[in-house]
């Protein structure tokens, strides 16, 4: 097995002798393709947006066409024609489209959500509005006439990003055609009388995988705004007043059986608050949220951590996942610390008295408000601030004996904030400082983080070097000095081509620690790696492409100054010509002993981890077709004892129509003889020899009634037990020793269960109402039960948390209103 991943890797990597010619030859083929240019034609009277054409308006318009490849064939001319125009006037820009195809009953057209794809073709134009290949829009419809937008800046896209648009699709004789209306009050955009604006198309044929631009786009070099065309002729717009309101109104009804005097099962809130936009200037632009409500929001996956690491969750509120990517400068913002599990949850169990249980423990905190204030200046330096401010929040305490309840105070009134200058250069360069600071009411800790950035790329985006330095405090009231840290990080390489590499250092002090507002993983840490990437993207052989990555990392600890860890990593992928079968293969050896100083939990101390040797892979197949399949495993193989983990997973999808689809997501993940700590007390560190199973099944549907309105129901259970062997005492030389007097039983059998089912139905443009039901349950217990099924169905039987919600939200323009009353 050994012998065969090596002779595939070295196969993937046998084209490296001739990459640097590849990538020059590929960078001067820009010469071919010069920059194109469309003028916008002002109108007097607006097209009617109804996926026609008939409008003798769009005669006036010049007609882009003549789109090339990026995928599957780049630089060859699209397959298929296609003749796009744009108008304009004193309230937005109009786009029309006909989508010519030879077999218009073959264009594929599955309904989705907004801002998912799904099985159908594609059109988008892009708007650099400032015209300086940092920032961008990208207005998208399907087939099936689901709209897609998106932020682009050089932290890359924000498909979370929400805009008020219009357009209509229609199936013709032709291929389909489409109209889009995109008013100035989406956009930002400058005062000038003339404006030259960078512009691209996008085109997407679902059933032969053709990705076509108008302009150009190299798939070797990276940057997708500053390889945009222009679009001139705008003269004498000016940017509206961008005020928008978006009041709701929301009522929960949550039934929990708690079976305790005096506490209600059965429970009700109503709650109204509003989302604000307000356009500062041209440039800037305010977004508040007022006693927001996120109760609607899918839940969370929760699993059985035994780790040393937190367990990092995907946002999913709207607020914090929509325009943030200039916050995220420097990665020092975690969104969900915002509103996040309270900083005192665990400590209410340490503060009971004696007969005393807790009722209520809320694990999240309430937000009362939230504001963000960003965008970029005429000199291309862009500001962003950020604050946000949580409520007190506080356990409940009965008394067993008496029936009487108390507070405990688990999270103060806390302030967090973020404030980011981030100044873009030439050829996509930049150098940024943000600073993040948490603020809490009382005799809590405070916390401020400050960091900078720098990034150069040559003019060509082939080469770059960065470099990025970050200090954190931690201020508590009992002391003079703040608790201080500090991380930095060096990199260069090349990064545009077929060969691309990339050599990186970074440290990170004992005392460095982010994790107020950010999120780290690994602290007291040096790293040095490097990278090698060698991808061929133009067809061959049988293979439409081929993607490989090898990466080395040397490793060694702050303090004490120590070697950690050495690793050898990679992998590879590609998609074959026939039927878009797309597979991969990935490998990690750590071939010498790892000294572990994060499984101990105690300063100092550290766990001989063993020499390993890792191999995976999967397989994709054709999602075009109703039924398709994934499916991935992974083999971990230990030089210790029998020591070895096997992931599996598979999640066959099939859909019925263009209407309803079907995703089941099965995963067992099997840990044989794996060692972990389990307790220190205060003079021995003892680990465990357990056996883990990890068992998850997640069943997702939609159903789509229009691209305004669907019902999705999905369902998860996760089951994962650890089954103690034996108990070892760590010794000073990090290597374990058995502990036949230790008498802590620390099995676990963790089971997780939610229920999300949510219809939602966009009434009118950015107003949209959502009637929720989720029903979930998590159940820790030390007796393990190796039979799954047992699991699930306990799991159904065990009380649960009901929650049906109803929240509606309507969306209000200024000028809109202003027109209605004048």
């Amino acid at each position: 097995m050994q012998r065969l991943f090596l002779t595939f890797v070295f196969l993937a990597f046998s084209g490296l002798l001739f990459s640097q010619a590849d990538s020059v030859k590929s960078v001067d083929q820009a010469n071919l393709f010069p920059q194109r240019s469309m003028k916008a034609v002002r109108i007097t009277v607006a097209p009617k947006i109804d996926g026609v054409l008939a409008d003798s308006c769009w005669t006036l318009s010049e007609v882009a066409s003549d789109f090339i490849q990026r995928e599957l064939r780049p630089d060859e001319p699209s397959e298929q024609k296609e003749e796009v125009r744009l108008i304009y006037d004193d309230e937005a820009i109009y786009i029309s489209a006909q989508m010519y195809d030879v077999s218009p009953d073959s264009v594929l057209r599955e309904l989705s959500t907004r801002d998912n794809e799904a099985n159908a073709d594609l059109f988008g134009v892009f708007f650099d509005t400032y015209n300086d290949d940092i920032n961008a829009y990208g207005f998208f419809v399907t087939s099936a006439g689901t709209q897609i937008d998106a932020r682009y800046s050089i932290d890359g896209q924000d498909f979370d990003w929400n805009a008020v648009w219009i357009s209509q699709v229609k199936i013709n004789e032709q291929g389909w055609a489409i109209e889009m209306k995109i008013p100035y009050s989406a956009l930002r955009f400058s005062k000038k009388e003339v404006q030259t604006w960078g512009f691209n198309i996008i085109r997407k044929i679902r059933r032969t995988r053709e990705m076509s631009f108008w302009n150009r786009l190299n798939p070797v070099i990276g940057g997708l705004v500053r390889q945009f065309g222009d679009l001139t002729g705008l003269q004498n717009i000016k940017p509206p007043v961008r005020l928008s309101f978006s009041p709701y109104v929301a009522g929960i009804l949550n039934h929990y059986p708690y079976k305790i005097p005096g506490v209600n099962d059965l429970t009700y809130t109503a709650s109204g608050g509003m989302d604000v936009k307000y356009g500062l200037s041209d440039a800037f632009t305010l977004d508040m949220t007022l006693v927001p409500d996120f109760s609607q929001v899918q839940s969370d996956n929760q699993v059985l951590n035994l780790s040393p690491f937190e367990v990092q969750f995907q946002e999913r509120r709207p607020f914090f996942t929509e325009g943030t990517e200039l916050f995220n400068r420097g990665g020092l913002f975690y969104s969900r610390r915002v509103g996040g599990t309270a900083i005192g949850y665990y400590d209410a169990y340490y503060q009971l008295n004696t007969d005393e249980k807790i009722i209520k423990n809320p694990t999240q905190t309430q937000l009362l408000n939230a504001t963000k204030l960003s965008g970029r200046t005429a000199g291309k330096l862009g500001i962003g601030v950020f604050n946000a401010v949580s409520n007190q929040m506080f356990a409940t305490v009965q008394d067993t004996m008496t029936g009487n309840t108390r507070k405990i105070l688990t999270s103060p009134f806390t302030n967090y904030n973020i404030v980011v200058l981030d100044q873009a250069m030439k050829n996509n360069s930049s150098i940024y400082l943000v600073n993040t600071n948490v603020t809490r009411e009382g005799h809590y800790y405070d916390a401020n983080v400050t960091g900078s950035g720098l990034r150069l790329n040559n003019r060509k985006n082939t080469y770059t070097v960065g470099a990025s330095g970050v200090v954190s405090n931690r201020f508590f009231p009992d002391s003079l000095k703040p608790y201080t840290g500090y991380a930095a990080n060096l990199d260069f390489g090349k990064s545009g081509g077929n060969f691309t590499w990339a050599f990186y250092g970074a440290v990170k002090s004992d005392r460095y620690n982010p994790n107020d507002l950010g999120i780290l993983f690994l602290s007291n840490n040096m790293e040095t790696g490097l990278e090698l990437n060698y991808n061929i993207y133009k067809p061959f052989w049988k293979l439409n492409n081929i993607f490989n990555n090898i990466y080395f990392s040397y490793q060694r600890m702050f303090n004490p100054n120590a070697f950690w860890n050495f690793g050898i990593y990679g992998n590879t992928r590609t998609t074959f010509k026939k039927n878009f079968f797309t597979c991969g293969v990935n490998y990690g050896f750590e071939p010498v002993i790892t000294y572990d100083y994060y499984e101990p939990r105690i300063p100092n101390h550290y766990y001989t981890f063993p020499i390993n040797y890792n191999y995976g892979g999967f397989i994709s197949t054709d999602y075009r077709k109703k039924f398709a399949l994934d499916i991935s495993s992974n083999y971990r193989y230990f030089i210790e004892n029998d020591r070895r983990n096997i992931n599996f997973w598979v999640s066959p999808r099939y859909r019925m129509n263009n209407k309803l689809s079907f995703i089941f997501e099965f995963s067992d993940n099997l840990r044989y003889d794996d060692i972990g700590f389990v307790n220190y007390n205060g003079t021995d560190i003892t680990f465990g020899k357990r056996n883990m199973n990890t068992v998850s099944n997640t069943l997702s549907s939609v159903y789509k009634f229009t691209n305004k309105m669907s019902l999705s129901f999905r369902l998860r259970h996760y089951w994962s037990s650890a089954d103690y062997k034996g108990y070892y005492t760590l010794g000073n030389d990090g290597y374990l020793s058995h502990d036949s007097l230790y008498a802590n039983d620390h099995n676990v059998n963790f089971n997780a269960f939610n229920i999300d089912m949510v219809f939602f139905w966009q009434f009118a443009p950015g107003s949209e109402l959502n009637l929720v039901w989720k029903s979930s349950l998590l159940k820790r217990e030390g007796v393990v039960d190796v039979d799954y099924y047992n699991n699930f169905k306990s799991s159904l039987n065990s009380p649960q948390n009901n929650m049906i919600s109803l929240k509606v939200l309507y969306y209000l323009d200024y000028l809109k209103i202003k027109k209605a009353f004048s």
